[in-house]
């Protein structure tokens, strides 16, 4: 991984077009390629990124009159987007190599329950069938990838809490995986036992499925018949 902290401003030109106006921030180069623009604040969430597979390029130029130097990195990804990040001054620049990461062990729930989801995907949707559990891919692997009745790709992300976080990571997987010929176009499902009110409204507003689940229910576990006395 490269970590460059300095003095920079940010121009994204694709779907849309964002400028980032001239700040110290921390740009983040992966080993996959991706390329990730940090403040300092705002927790994980990046203020402006590229997915892999993309090209960088860099250019470095000196004014002999001004004394001045500027670097511009340029890396350009799918469907013709462009992310350009204008150095002015920086601060520190350095490149660490991490090696193979294990991997999110989930929690006992967690883990379990999507093991259940593998056996039985018919409990998300009527006609699902599971292609793959843990299906690896450069960003990390998907929690399931099924097909549904029609044939279709679906990406499904399993939690035990539904929050903004898991729309966030289903939306990265469903950028990088719609990239594959020979799986786009591929929907994305967040299920969870529960899926907070702010988690429905992103994952409506990226046109990704949210579906609650019993676990108890999944497991066989039927509550008693009630009884009068």
């Amino acid at each position: 991984m490269r970590l460059v902290v300095a003095r920079c401003t940010v121009d994204y030109r694709g779907r849309l077009e964002a400028h980032l106006p001239e700040a110290v921030r921390l740009v983040m180069v992966k080993a996959d390629g991706c390329v990730a623009v940090h403040c300092d604040g705002g927790a994980y969430k990046p203020l402006n990124w590229m997915n892999a597979p993309n090209r960088l390029s860099q250019e470095v130029s000196d004014d002999e009159h001004t004394g001045t130097w500027r670097g511009v990195w340029t890396i350009t990804g799918a469907n013709s987007e462009s992310l350009i990040i204008t150095f002015h001054e920086v601060t520190s620049d350095i490149s660490v190599e991490m090696g193979i990461d294990p991997g999110l062990i989930k929690d006992g729930v967690e883990s379990h329950l999507q093991k259940l989801l593998a056996e039985n995907p018919t409990a998300i949707a009527d006609g699902l069938r599971l292609m793959r559990r843990e299906y690896p891919t450069d960003i990390g692997p998907v929690d399931l990838m099924c097909r549904d009745i029609h044939g279709a790709a679906v990406a499904i992300e399993v939690k035990r809490r539904g929050e903004i976080d898991g729309v966030e990571q289903l939306t990265r997987y469903l950028d990088f995986l719609n990239q594959d010929p020979r799986l786009r176009p591929v929907r994305g499902v967040l299920v969870a036992q529960q899926v907070r009110p702010q988690a429905r409204v992103l994952a409506r507003h990226r046109n990704i499925d949210w579906v609650e689940i019993d676990y108890d229910e999944l497991r066989g576990i039927r509550p008693p018949n009630p009884r009068l006395f």
